[in-house]
């Protein structure tokens, strides 16, 4: 079923979705069941599966010269989201990434996944690799999220990049995009930013899911804004509970979010990550009631591998 469908069957009860983290390499898919187990019992509907484009390793050879070897450390996510979808009565959601690919291997990576009955798609631009100081697209690939969501789109009404195909298949993928509520960090402004938001949704995303925030009054102005340039679709919170004191420096760095002061003193004031972790969930907690207090339909969770913290949250707030 698609996003869109469970949130409009919802009938007002508020929906719970989180996102996983394939397995490093080496490990079996039972590091992923035993993360959704505890979970389950809050029904959710669909589980955001991400994906992690490879990385570049030099290794240095006996004649003093460095081998350039690519490393994908987090591999499997199509086999995650079919094993997922054939253990669990849940729709499971692959992010699909510009960087790392070509046309070609997104068209076929979709029809592998249409392939499995799989409904839903997060259509990403991703991040840099590490050795690069700005994104760079691979040659023949899409360049921008936006691109991507046209590709996918283009699928959705049987429009394939071999133009000579006869009688060719539609796809059926609803489309979600990610939104930033305090502006992406390349971003010259918020305004600039939901510009091109909205590009996405008119080139065929269907809902967009946010960057964490820690602040409700940026989610509720980001809708607003959005709502003020004619973006009619969900727009579905995306919440992450701080759970250590590294993820204090860490969290506004990577990903240009602010932090609460009320938040930064409580964590500065925490004798242990045990206590950072009780604060980061408590703060998840009241920002969760408000968003549903909001009329919020569905909020989504950042697990990053990790169930025990928002099982917690989702037993006082579901």
């Amino acid at each position: 079923m698609k996003v869109t469908n469970h949130i409009e069957n919802a009938n007002g009860k508020p929906l719970f979705t989180f996102e996983i983290l394939p397995p490093l390499k080496g490990q079996n898919i039972q590091s992923i069941f035993d993360n959704i187990d505890p979970l389950m019992e809050f029904k959710p509907p669909f589980i955001d599966v991400t994906y992690h484009r490879e990385e570049y390793e030099y290794k240095q050879l006996p004649s003093g010269l460095l081998e350039k070897k690519i490393v994908k450390k987090r591999p499997g996510t199509v086999g995650i989201c079919a094993a997922i979808q054939n253990k669990y009565p849940v729709d499971a959601v692959p992010h699909i990434l510009c960087g790392g690919f070509t046309k070609e291997d997104t068209e076929n990576l979709l029809i592998d996944l249409d392939f499995l009955g799989i409904d839903n798609v997060v259509a990403l631009r991703g991040d840099a690799l590490k050795t690069e100081t700005y994104f760079k697209p691979e040659k023949e690939g899409n360049q921008f999220a936006s691109e991507l969501v046209s590709q996918i789109n283009n699928l959705n009404n049987g429009i394939y990049l071999d133009m000579d195909l006869q009688n060719s298949a539609k796809t059926n993928f609803c489309i979600g995009v990610a939104g930033y509520p305090e502006k992406h960090m390349e971003a010259p402004s918020i305004d600039s930013d939901i510009h091109f938001l909205k590009q996405k949704i008119k080139n065929g995303a269907e809902y967009i899911i946010t960057q964490m925030f820690f602040d409700n009054k940026k989610y509720f102005a980001f809708v607003d804004k959005c709502r003020k340039e004619g973006i009619t679709v969900p727009i579905i919170p995306g919440l992450k509970p701080i759970a250590t004191k590294k993820q204090l420096n860490l969290i506004p760095h990577r990903f240009s979010v602010d932090l609460p002061d009320d938040l930064i003193m409580a964590i500065v004031k925490a004798e242990d990550n045990d206590a950072v972790s009780q604060v980061g969930i408590e703060w998840c907690i009241e920002q969760s009631k408000e968003l549903i207090n909001a009329g919020i339909p569905v909020l989504h969770y950042y697990s990053m591998g990790k169930s025990d913290n928002i099982r917690q949250i989702a037993n006082s707030v579901f």
